[in-house]
């Protein structure tokens, strides 16, 4: 990572928690407990909300709203229509996850509608960046079998389509709007443990209450691969790892 990474990110953070915003996740079931978790360490305040009967209202007392479309059902998609509409009206930001897309039909259906609701940002590997772009991206479910470089036209062939700050993760991670950021580091542990990805989406969501896309994109992801590097030393495996990498994250100044 570079110096002036750390530096943006640690004025980054030190505003997060000094206002410890709300930030209000619809994601999916897998990752609810861990990705609260993340967003508690960096000092984020996270509220896991997804009925429709209230995900509108609740995007509305928000600071920004995460959209994570891995386990979906009608009533997870009403909700996140909802709350996208109610967070666009009252100019809450928000970011969308758009995990798996390309594995079926409905899947792309919904993330290429919600991509068409303006996020701020969109994050995803990039087979799922490729395929959202309509690229042909050689995606396998939530994993990718594309290096993150090959995906960088398709990201900004998509930030051009959707207006959004394009965030793409692998071993380089790259922010993509009208230039090309680079954000390295990190640790190739981070592949084995579920959630990683959609974690780093919730910190990009963190940020972007309290910064603009761009510097929101870096920010959340920078602190992951920091904090990737700080808790790989001594962790013989992905669950002592993973119980580390919430550690390093509230460690990260």
């Amino acid at each position: 990572m570079s110096s002036s990474h750390r530096a943006e990110l640690s004025a980054a953070l030190s505003t997060l928690r000094a206002e410890r915003p709300l930030i209000h996740n619809i994601t999916n079931f897998v990752v609810m407990n861990f990705t609260a978790n993340v967003l508690l360490a960096a000092g984020a305040s996270p509220a896991m909300v997804h009925a429709a009967e209230e995900a509108g209202a609740f995007a509305a007392i928000s600071r920004a709203l995460v959209i994570n479309i891995g386990t979906l059902d009608a009533g997870f998609v009403a909700g996140m229509e909802l709350a996208v509409a109610s967070a666009t009206a009252r100019q809450v930001p928000w970011v969308l996850d758009p995990v798996g897309v390309g594995a079926t039909g409905y899947r792309t259906e919904v993330a290429l509608r919600l991509s068409r609701m303006k996020p701020a940002v969109i994050r995803g590997n990039a087979g799922e960046i490729m395929a959202l772009a309509g690229a042909a991206g050689s995606g396998r479910g939530v994993d990718s079998l594309s290096g993150s470089e090959e995906a960088i036209e398709a990201g900004r062939t998509l930030s051009h389509l959707t207006g959004a700050v394009v965030a793409v993760t692998g071993a380089t991670d790259f922010v993509i709007a009208d230039d090309v950021i680079p954000v390295t580091g990190g640790h190739a542990i981070s592949q084995q443990v579920t959630g990683t990805g959609c974690a780093t989406t919730a910190l990009v969501g963190a940020f972007l209450a309290v910064a603009a896309p761009k510097d929101a994109a870096i920010a959340g992801l920078a602190l992951m691969k920091r904090a990737a590097e700080l808790a790989e030393p001594g962790s013989p495996g992905p669950g002592s790892f993973a119980t580390k990498l919430i550690d390093a994250i509230a460690a990260v100044r």
